[in-house]
């Protein structure tokens, strides 16, 4: 682990752990029955027209960026996306590094209650306990993130186990070919290849073209970091991806509309 994210993990595991408290997966199942079911964020990454699925991230910084959008409104942003025909959202929830926090969460998937057609939303934080799985459910979230170079085997089968038992899916974060062993070993079924080396903050799509394609067919394919540009997609999209995952982009771009159908 980088010793960036060996920072992150350290403080989020501080952060969370006045909340935290034991949550067994008969009560992450039975909240999942007593809310409405989510809209499915797998199904949303695959399109029946066979183009790429855009997830658009909400994102006001970042420790590569700084700055990116400080002060977006998470609802407005969330409009900006849902009318320029993003299939799925991704909001950060960590607030020291990305400047996001649960309640964007909450916000953003009360209007999609609210107004059609909705979108699904993952959970875009670093999970470390299920007590951050049952929020992200009460928060109306269809996904949470699994960063397998951030956890042990142990912490992984625990974490996926109660997204399944809350409903949820599970975007698995990967990396190099050993993480990508570990995640099927874990039965994803939607992985996602950071481009973005979080040791030294450089992204190459090379990362995307490399493991993509060792992906079983059955494998939802995510490209995350480092798309910019219609090139960056149809690089994406060559080497087998199914969605991508764009953020600063999105965040600064004068016509979201424009870039988001240049994706595809």
């Amino acid at each position: 682990m980088s010793d960036k994210l060996t920072e992150i993990m350290a403080w989020k595991r501080q952060e969370v752990a006045p909340r935290q408290r034991d949550v067994s997966l008969e009560e992450l199942a039975e909240l999942n029955r007593a809310l409405p079911r989510p809209p499915s964020f797998a199904k949303a990454l695959r399109r029946p027209d066979c183009t790429l699925a855009v997830i658009s991230e909400i994102k006001r910084r970042s420790p590569s960026a700084g700055d990116i959008k400080a002060g977006a409104s998470a609802l407005e942003q969330a409009k900006r996306y849902q009318a320029a025909g993003a299939d799925a959202l991704s909001v950060l929830t960590d607030q020291k590094y990305f400047g996001g926090t649960l309640a964007d969460l909450e916000e953003v998937t009360a209007h999609f209650k609210a107004v059609a057609p909705a979108r699904p939303c993952i959970r875009k934080d670093f999970m470390v306990h299920p007590i951050q799985v049952r929020e992200a459910r009460e928060a109306g979230a269809s996904a949470i993130l699994i960063i397998v170079r951030a956890l042990n085997d142990d912490d992984i089968a625990l974490l996926h186990d109660s997204a399944k038992a809350a409903g949820l899916d599970a975007l698995f974060e990967i990396h190099n070919e050993s993480e990508l062993e570990r995640a099927l070993a874990h039965d994803a079924t939607i992985i996602g290849v950071n481009n973005r080396d979080l040791s030294v903050f450089t992204t190459d799509l090379g990362l995307s073209e490399k493991l993509i394609p060792m992906f079983p067919r059955h494998v939802t394919a995510v490209s995350e970091s480092g798309i910019h540009t219609a090139a960056d997609a149809a690089r994406a999209k060559a080497c087998g991806a199914h969605a991508i995952l764009c953020g600063e982009a999105l965040m600064r771009a004068p016509d979201t509309a424009a870039l988001m159908a240049s994706f595809r």
